[in-house]
């Protein structure tokens, strides 16, 4: 990853342009959920309704500004495979999704590119800081971080925003605002002085530079 000298600031996305998902999590998952909830559909139908659903809670947060939490994309699946979601509970939503991510951290994502770290590294030392910037749907900020963590990322990164903790998904205005406010409060700095870098020629791309900052698509 070639990163340009001029900027000041790097704000990455964090899917398909630092980490991909590990092949098995999905399949995994996809069964614990139907077992979980005890749907009387085969394997192959859940998979297909939650991808259905993952795909389209991403674009319509995309289309509206506006992040769409898990548990209203797993009610939206369970109508789907006529589970009665009026018999179920939010404390049952919230004991899946524990269970689904310890799942999520023993089938971790890896890592697009094993040089992220150094090149993390080589920013910092030259005085230059990073952040993340990620549109956030079945996987939770608090587990993301956890993740960083593991790949011993977090402590080279000056902050951390997602969209289920922030409301905000890009391309809105109002996700690039913050990570203009979060920037300017380490060190004052002029919106083309940030570099966003993410794989999304809307959300990332056209987002960042729509919003005033600098843009890299990989």
């Amino acid at each position: 990853m070639k990163i340009p000298a001029s900027c000041c600031h790097f704000s990455f996305d964090l899917w398909l342009t630092l980490i991909r998902s590990n092949p098995a999590f999905k399949a995994k998952r996809n069964a614990l959920f139907k077992s979980f909830f005890a749907i009387g559909k085969p394997l192959e139908e859940v998979a297909r309704v939650i991808r259905h659903h993952d795909i389209l809670a991403n674009k319509i947060s995309e289309i509206t500004g506006q992040h769409i939490h898990a548990e209203r994309i797993y009610c939206q699946v369970l109508h789907e495979l006529k589970v009665n979601v009026n018999e179920l509970s939010r404390q049952e939503i919230v004991n899946f999704q524990a269970a689904a991510d310890q799942l999520f951290m023993h089938y971790k994502p890896v890592l697009i590119n094993s040089s992220i770290r150094s090149c993390f590294q080589a920013i910092k030392a030259a005085g230059k800081t990073i952040s993340i910037l990620s549109n956030t749907a079945f996987i939770n900020g608090v587990i993301l971080r956890k993740l960083l963590d593991h790949y011993e990322l977090s402590a080279l990164i000056s902050f951390q925003l997602y969209s289920d903790e922030t409301g905000f998904s890009k391309p809105a205005a109002g996700a690039f605002d913050l990570v203009f406010r979060h920037a300017t409060a380490i060190r004052p700095l002029n919106k083309t002085d940030i570099l966003h870098i993410g794989d999304n020629p809307a959300a990332d791309y056209q987002g960042a530079i729509n919003y005033g900052f600098k843009a890299m698509l990989i």
